[in-house]
């Protein structure tokens, strides 16, 4: 049975939908969240959230991909009713590159998608998305998250992968060379500015990020540190650097400011995959 009016947390067993579902509560927001096999066409959702989405494996699995991404999306937008839709896209949306006069991806930004590249199949699912999005002419925004870190044990992201390695191998074999580089937000953050977004959001599309890039470096080295394994990076391994993200439109406009830095969380992360694996 779906109720009248709540915010609806579409995608709510996954890592970041299903904290989103914990924070609401704690927030005392009205919140549900629909099994995939209810029928969400009777009732008025709300103001949504749509969290169905594949991150690390999108290669492997390219129909479930774009199933997930788009197909979906283009279901609710059709057959459901709404009052807002906030979609979760990626700021890897931006590439890995910019012109040498600029190095940071801002909300504006035009993006370069190259369809021959199985590395932009992910970013042009997302960007179909958001343009399918717009031309709905629904009221509609985009949050393009960064890298979200926290006790996601299932995932198969770069960290999630170099910290299980660490711990259970006491090896890390980097693909990507140590001055490689991204930004990370972690989950609570990153919950956090969603649902400010989603409750009154001003903005088509925002920018969910730390806005400070880590390298590959740094992680390794503080993880080598932590755990006491050691690290290979082949000689050959190429530069993978994404640019910096700008949050301004999410510091003017609610005062964001993550709280939380992936350095400085990496002990107490640790210690959670620890525990995680002997429970």
């Amino acid at each position: 049975m779906i109720a009248d009016k709540y915010i609806t947390i579409l995608g709510a067993s996954g890592f970041i939908g299903s904290r989103l579902v914990q924070r609401l509560g704690e927030l005392g927001l009205a919140c549900q969240a629909p099994r995939r096999t209810d029928d969400l066409s009777a009732a008025n959702l709300g103001d949504v959230i749509y969290c169905i989405g594949l991150t690390s494996d999108f290669r492997s699995r390219p129909f479930d991909t774009v199933n997930a991404h788009v197909c979906k999306l283009l279901e609710v937008l059709q057959t459901c009713k709404f009052d807002s839709l906030l979609y979760l896209s990626s700021t890897r949306i931006y590439g890995t590159h910019l012109s040498p006069a600029r190095t940071i991806a801002t909300e504006e930004d035009v993006l370069q998608l190259a369809p021959m590249n199985p590395d932009h199949f992910y970013n042009i699912s997302k960007a179909m998305a958001e343009s399918l999005l717009f031309a709905s002419r629904k009221k509609v925004r985009v949050a393009r998250l960064s890298n979200v870190y926290g006790n996601n044990f299932a995932s198969n992201t770069f960290l999630s992968s170099i910290i299980r390695e660490a711990i259970f191998t006491k090896n890390i074999t980097l693909e990507t060379a140590a001055d490689s580089e991204k930004d990370y937000i972690s989950i609570n953050d990153a919950v956090d500015g969603l649902i400010k977004i989603a409750v009154s959001g001003r903005h088509d599309v925002y920018n969910v990020a730390s806005g400070t890039n880590v390298s590959h470096g740094q992680l390794v080295k503080n993880i080598a540190e932590l755990t006491g394994c050691e690290v290979h990076i082949p000689p050959e391994a190429p530069t993978v650097s994404f640019p910096r993200i700008d949050i301004q439109r999410m510091g003017e406009e609610f005062e964001f400011k993550p709280s939380s830095n992936v350095l400085d969380d990496l002990s107490e992360l640790i210690e959670s995959y620890k525990n995680h694996a002997t429970a």
